[in-house]
């Protein structure tokens, strides 16, 4: 696998971490049948796909940027799907990360 395809399978994996999250939130603590298996199901995906990733790009970059990926879309998710607080001070947090994330690409 190139780096190329490695970037985008963390992208993707950080974007399954997002869906898990918020299927944990529809699951209501694993009590709704569907939503729960749709929750074990992305934790499988992203778990393989980052575990592939891992083969080419180092395990801190890798790590850190799905992370970042999962916290800024969980983040966003929260506040589109759920109605969550937002506030000057999250905001700049997620900046802060997205920034990160961007410094690890690059380096």
């Amino acid at each position: 696998m190139s780096s190329s395809v490695a970037w985008l399978m963390l992208v993707i994996a950080g974007a399954l971490d997002v869906g898990w999250a918020v299927s944990m939130k529809y699951a209501e603590g694993y009590t709704r049948v569907g939503w729960s298996i749709a929750s074990l199901v992305l934790l499988a995906a992203f778990v393989f796909m980052l575990g592939r990733v891992l083969k080419v790009l180092e395990v801190g970059v890798a790590y850190s940027v799905w992370t970042g990926i999962g916290a800024a879309g969980t983040f966003l998710m929260g506040v589109v799907l759920f109605g969550e607080a937002l506030s000057a001070m999250k905001l700049a947090g997620i900046a802060l990360v997205l920034m990160g994330i961007v410094a690890l690409k690059l380096a």
